[in-house]
């Protein structure tokens, strides 16, 4: 972009929610005290939370230990308008261990909670207002305002006034950032909110992104025009939920980018709204397993797998009807070689419809494997697997409202085959507490296992599970916050290699992922289905 063409930042009076961090109370406005980083007060129900980029968090509470909203040079301590607040906890990903110009830089955030300034005021009580944090829509946004505190001679910013800018954001390629072009952003904007809808009197308006990311937040030239935002997605809000808790985070293990591609169609929005996962290979001979989806408003859609992308085809219009699946599964229980949908249904009811590839869900080829009312309206979770059976798919594991945990063999058409007691009813018994179960081959071929992702984001398979028993636990984490986000999972071989062991997880923001070659303890490489953030 020509210099001549270049928007140029504006210093300012400041806002009540974005400020910057001193030494200490006594560097508070001195001819001496400099300035360092940038942060924003975000809403919480603590009132005491400030966003700021990972890399400035290292020396929080440490070197710089205070932070000062709309802060005011020639203002001692005592006199800033809003007061001084000091740095109690810091939050950031333990992944983001340095600047950095990798990958890792998507990560480049954090939090702080501060205490309350000399009047016994929370943060929140003191400014009057925050702003709303946001997951990311998209790279590319318009009119979006920028600010932050510039410091050192290069800014020129003698009266260490905030700097701000208005303008347009675009995607800094092969990463999970932003970028904004505008001149004057020197050293100590980083952590400096992006916001949409500012009001600079109120300070309220919305946070899509914070400076911070590749190399800090700035390009490699160390110019003042150019300035980037990681994403702010599941990571960034696992993050702030750690910190609302008070809780160390922790993820489950070193952070990996993540493959874009179109994958299925249709948008995160869209994707927010897929209840039930299953997976089968219904489409006849091809690449691997396909994907049904039933959605909250009732329609079931069937996601063929042609070498990877999907191809969308309706089996079932919107209805009240499938409103009320309660959990379903793909299995070979009619030993026809081609995936049957087994169906559990808030009332009780279990409907299976066979050779759905064929046939699709046609009401005169269903069969009712449990009438409404019956002791299935107490199942919580189905999914099938070969646990004992050799060819076909068709042992089904059930999981209970009670916790207690059932394996059916030989399940067919005409009736659930065998019950094998995996869990027993007793308390207290933590099989209350799974979110989603799934099935598929982690250890090895020779026999199947189930993955468990748990209610605090726990994710445990259990290998060579069968009408023994439950196999050998295989942890692949501990709690997390991340995981607590995963609304839907299924297993299936999506790869076309043969072996049922790739994962699709929906999340809660609409990202669905896919991870290839999941090994017991070790979840596969992530592929990203469906994008939280429309790539433009």
């Amino acid at each position: 972009m020509a210099a001549s063409a270049r928007r140029q930042g504006t210093y300012f009076g400041g806002t009540p929610t974005v400020g910057t961090f001193f030494s200490s109370q006594s560097a508070v406005g001195s001819k001496d005290g400099d300035t360092y980083c940038t942060a924003s007060v975000v809403h919480s129900k603590t009132r005491d939370l400030i966003l700021t980029a990972g890399h400035c968090s290292f020396s929080l509470g440490k070197t710089h230990q205070v932070f000062v909203p709309k802060y005011q040079r020639g203002q001692g301590g005592a006199r800033q308008e809003l007061g001084i607040f000091p740095i109690k906890k810091v939050f950031k990903d333990p992944r983001y261990v340095r600047n950095t110009k990798g990958s890792v830089s998507d990560l480049d955030f954090g939090f702080a909670r501060v205490g309350r300034n000399s009047k016994g005021q929370k943060l929140e009580d003191a400014t009057g207002a925050a702003l709303k944090l946001t997951p990311t829509g998209s790279y590319e946004h318009k009119n979006v305002t920028v600010i932050g505190y510039p410091a050192g001679q290069a800014a020129g910013n003698d009266d260490q006034k905030p700097l701000k800018c208005t303008a347009n954001t675009a995607r800094l390629p092969r990463f999970r950032q932003m970028e904004f072009v505008c001149g004057g952003y020197y050293g100590g904007v980083s952590g400096g909110p992006w916001i949409t809808d500012f009001n600079p009197e109120t300070g309220t308006g919305t946070i899509i992104g914070n400076t911070g990311g590749y190399n800090g937040g700035g390009n490699d030239q160390n110019v003042d025009w150019l300035i980037y935002s990681p994403l702010h997605g599941r990571e960034l809000q696992a993050l702030y939920d750690d910190a609302v808790a008070g809780r160390k985070p922790s993820r489950p293990e070193k952070y990996s980018p993540v493959n874009d591609s179109p994958g299925l169609p249709g948008n995160a929005g869209t994707w927010t709204h897929a209840g039930l996962l299953a997976s089968g290979h219904h489409t006849g001979p091809g690449s691997g397993d396909d994907l049904t989806v039933v959605w909250t408003d009732g329609e079931v859609t069937l996601y063929k797998n042609n070498q990877g992308r999907f191809e969308e085809s309706r089996l079932k219009a919107r209805n009240g009807t499938w409103t009320h699946a309660r959990s379903i599964t793909s299995g070979d229980f009619a030993d026809r070689a081609e995936p049957d949908l087994m169906v559990l249904w808030t009332d009780g009811e279990v409907t299976l419809y066979p050779d759905v590839g064929t046939n699709g869900l046609s009401s005169g080829t269903e069969i009712q494997m449990a009438p409404p009312k019956s002791t299935w309206q107490y199942a919580r979770q189905i999914t099938a697997g070969r646990f004992k059976a050799k060819k076909y798919i068709t042992d089904l594991t059930v999981r209970w409202k009670d916790g207690e945990t059932s394996l059916y063999t030989s399940t067919g058409p005409k009736g659930f085959g065998t019950e094998h007691t995996l869990v027993k009813k007793q308390e207290p018994n933590w099989w209350h507490y799974p979110r989603q179960i799934t099935s598929g081959q982690y250890a090895d071929t020779s026999g199947w296992d189930l993955l468990v992702r748990w209610k605090d984001g726990e994710l445990d398979s259990y290998t060579h599970t069968s009408p023994a028993g439950l196999g050998s636990e295989a942890r692949f984490w501990g709690k997390n916050s991340t995981w607590t986000y995963a609304r839907a999972m299924t297993t299936g071989d999506y790869t076309g290699n043969g072996r049922t062991d790739d994962v699709i997880v929906r999340w809660a923001d609409g990202e669905t992922t896919l991870y290839t070659g999941t090994r017991a303890g070790r979840i596969g490489t992530e592929h990203r289905l469906v994008s939280p953030h429309s790539l433009g």
